[in-house]
This record gives structure tokens, sequence and C-alpha cells, in this order.
């Protein structure tokens, strides 16, 4: 696990095309932050954590703090090489991102994603990893695809 580099961009734009997970203008909006990452080193709003294996990139993930929050922090994006799906590097770049926040005092990670079917896996993949269903607003994305977001509270949090 490693800081985010200027020359990973090319690889996690591949990994995010190549996920099939994303729109294109999900998509576009993941290199977005990425790009303000990379160009301002002085701005405090995102982090990255970047997977490696074998010098390529396995994966990534970009959090930040909820602004006029007491320790709370939201999970942007996560996204993992498809030809390394299953390998355990999701689970390893969500696992560091928590022991990072849970270091500062953080007392929960939040995430939104899709209740559309395709996203089934992914909802898997959160409530495995012990993060819980809060809050869900009907049709938000869509008619018919609501937004379904989920929290892991750290120790001591109440």
């Amino acid at each position: 696990m490693r800081d985010l580099r200027n020359s990973d961009r090319p690889q996690l734009e591949r990994i995010l095309v190549g996920c099939n997970a994303f729109t294109s203008a999900e998509v576009d909006c993941a290199l977005e932050l990425l790009d303000s990452v990379l160009n301002n080193p002085d701005q405090q709003d995102y982090e990255v954590i970047v997977a490696e294996v074998a010098d390529q990139i396995a994966g990534y993930v970009l959090f930040g703090a909820v602004p006029l929050t007491q320790g709370n922090y939201d999970l942007y994006w996560v996204a993992t090489d498809p030809k390394l799906h299953g390998k355990g590097f999701g689970r390893q770049l969500m696992e560091e991102t928590e022991k990072r926040l849970q270091a500062r005092g953080a007392r929960m990670l939040c995430l939104e994603t899709s209740s559309q079917e395709f996203y089934q896996r992914t909802r898997r993949f959160y409530e495995q990893g012990g993060y819980q269903e809060e809050a869900r607003i009907r049709d938000f994305y869509r008619p018919g695809d609501d937004r379904i977001t989920y929290v892991k509270r750290f120790l001591g949090s109440r």
C-alpha cells in the first residue's frame, strides 16, 4: 500500500474503464478527483491509497473527511483491476483505509452505492466488510434506482 503517484494515472484509468462497473461520466468524475490530488498537493479534501503487486497497480481507494463533521469520512471510490478481482485487494484497500482513519480517531466511514441488481456484488462486498445499510433514498439516481448509504462505525464511536 502506498500513496498516489503521477505515473499511476494511466493504469488507474484502465482499471476504472476495465471494471465495466462505471459509466463514462463516473469514470470522468473519478479521474477528475485523481487529477485534483495529483495536481494540487495543497488540497486536503481527498486522499488516495494505491495497492500494488509486482510493479502493477492492483487497485485504489479515494476517501476524504466530511466537512463540518467530527471524525466522519466518505469513501468516494474503490476499484481493483478486473484481472485481480477476488484476490483480496479490494478488502486490503478498505482495511488500510479503516486502519489509517482509526489511527486519527475517526468515528465512521460512509459510502453510497446503487440499488441496481448490477451492484449486488458490490453491496455484498461492503456488507462482508462490516458495513451496514444506514439509509436509502428511493429513486435517487433515476426511477427505480435507489441510493443506498452504508456506514461502518469504529470502536469507541457511538
